[in-house]
């Protein structure tokens, strides 16, 4: 038997390195060739790491919400032959191949369970030792810790302390009572949790009933909402850690100045209505939703104002404008915020924008968007408006200048000079950095998008 380690592969062009966010397998696992061993993310694009050989899985270098640089080891195996690293002997005995393959109590399965002779071998193969093994041949393996509401030698441990200390038990925690007993605290209309039991483990007794009703009244009954004293501890990985990220950094480095403006859209949903009624002989085209007709109008916008399709190096002092036009969607997924990205918007009509918005967004939901397809905007719309916003602050996409903020849309009265008339309004929240873009030069920005937005005709005339 010889040992195979897997090392985390490049990525990405110019990725360092990536956190890990999912473990399909466990120490003590068959692996066949190019089974799925991990997942990877970098720049919220994840990637599958496969299993180059058959094997066993002995130990797994990182836990899940760690960060690994590229070439680092992640998985090791028993395989059949040499492998690809000359293991020392002693490394694999009966012992160590029992105790790696099946992990210890108390111990995490990351590092496999092994004990002094794995752990030796551990430390030889990894440059970061893991500190849940012991690390000396002399010690003992650690024993295993008992959990605080747990059982000790049969014996309920959460029940015997709210026993001593008379203290209500936790949200969730059963009592130890008897069927009689807890008929007759539901004829009473007492909720067990409140009362302290005085026998074994404290189990509740009749005469702990009987004290409890002598409290009062005020006690004994079920109030109908019982107080919830658990707190979940959810570690933030993933794409969740990268949206923290991201926004911490626009957040601490953009001043934002937000604007916002009421625009009729009531000719532009008249048109769009009309377009997706109409049949043409031979063409397959997209139901047009407002977003194509936005994107066509930044275009025009950008072509007056080219400095807000720019990407700002604050670092650098530098801005880089941008010709094309790219403009990130942000989409909300099962598993996050994401923005793909309609790359050179500038050379696509109508149609085309919404067919790429389409494919985009079905890869975002689904998962398969690569990283290419979640990079490299150059300014963004963040539409929230089916949620019946009116307006919002957006959040600059970091190092961008600019984001549109599409709100809800809504039927209105507005004053014609003789009467009101009903109308198709919308609002338009965008937030722009205010040390490279005036307040000025925004509000021109936006009062271009929404001429051209209440007269769509315009969008099509070059």
């Amino acid at each position: 038997m010889g040992e195979y380690v897997i090392k985390l592969p490049d990525v990405g062009e110019g990725v360092a390195e990536a956190e890990l966010v999912e473990w399909q397998v466990k120490v003590g696992d068959l692996v066949r060739e190019d089974a799925v061993l991990a997942a990877v993310m970098t720049d919220k694009a994840t990637v599958e790491i496969p299993s180059p050989v058959d094997g066993e899985i002995v130990w797994l270098g990182a836990e899940i919400g760690d960060t690994v640089a590229i070439g680092s080891p992640i998985v090791r195996l028993k395989v059949a032959g040499e492998g690809n690293v000359k293991a020392a002997a002693e490394s694999w005995g009966g012992e160590a191949k029992a105790t790696e393959a099946t992990p210890t109590p108390g111990l995490s399965p990351q590092g496999g369970g092994g004990r002094a002779s794995a752990a030796k071998a551990d430390a030889k193969s990894v440059a970061r030792p893991s500190a849940k093994v012991s690390a000396r041949e002399d010690e003992p393996a650690p024993e295993p810790a008992s959990p605080l509401w747990g059982g000790v030698g049969g014996t309920a441990v959460g029940g015997a302390l709210a026993a001593v200390s008379g203290a209500p038990r936790l949200e969730g925690e059963k009592p130890l009572a008897s069927p009689a007993i807890r008929l007759r605290a539901k004829e009473a209309g007492i909720d067990l949790r409140q009362v302290t039991g005085s026998g074994p483990a404290g189990r509740i007794q009749h005469e702990d009933i009987k004290a409890f009703l002598a409290r009062g009244p005020q006690l004994a009954k079920i109030s109908g909402l019982a107080r919830n004293e658990t707190i979940e501890d959810i570690k933030i990985i993933g794409l969740r850690r990268k949206i923290a990220e991201k926004m911490t950094l626009a957040k601490s480095r953009i001043p934002h100045i937000t604007y916002v403006e009421e625009i009729d859209v009531t000719a532009l949903e008249d048109l769009r209505a009309a377009l997706n009624k109409e049949k043409r002989t031979g063409a397959e085209r997209p139901k047009l939703t407002l977003l194509p007709f936005l994107m066509r109008a930044m275009v025009r916008a950008i072509a007056d104002q080219p400095n807000l399709n720019a990407l700002f190096d604050d670092e650098a002092g530098i801005i880089h404008q941008h010709g094309g036009v790219h403009i990130g969607i942000a989409a909300q997924t099962p598993s996050g915020l994401v923005v793909p990205v309609v790359k050179h918007a500038e050379a696509r009509d109508i149609w085309d924008c919404a067919a790429e918005l389409n494919r985009l967004a079905e890869a975002a939901k689904s998962g398969t968007a690569t990283r290419d397809e979640l990079s490299g905007s150059t300014i963004t719309i963040t539409s929230l408006g089916a949620m019946g916003g009116v307006a919002t602050t957006p959040v600059i996409n970091h190092p961008e200048v600019a984001i549109l903020g599409v709100n809800k849309m809504m039927v209105r009265p507005v004053w014609d000079g003789t009467q009101f008339i009903p109308r198709k309004m919308m609002n338009l929240s965008s937030s722009f950095d205010h040390r490279v873009i005036d307040g000025w030069d925004a509000a021109v920005f936006i009062q271009r998008i929404k001429a051209l937005l209440e007269s769509p005709a315009l969008i099509f005339v070059d």
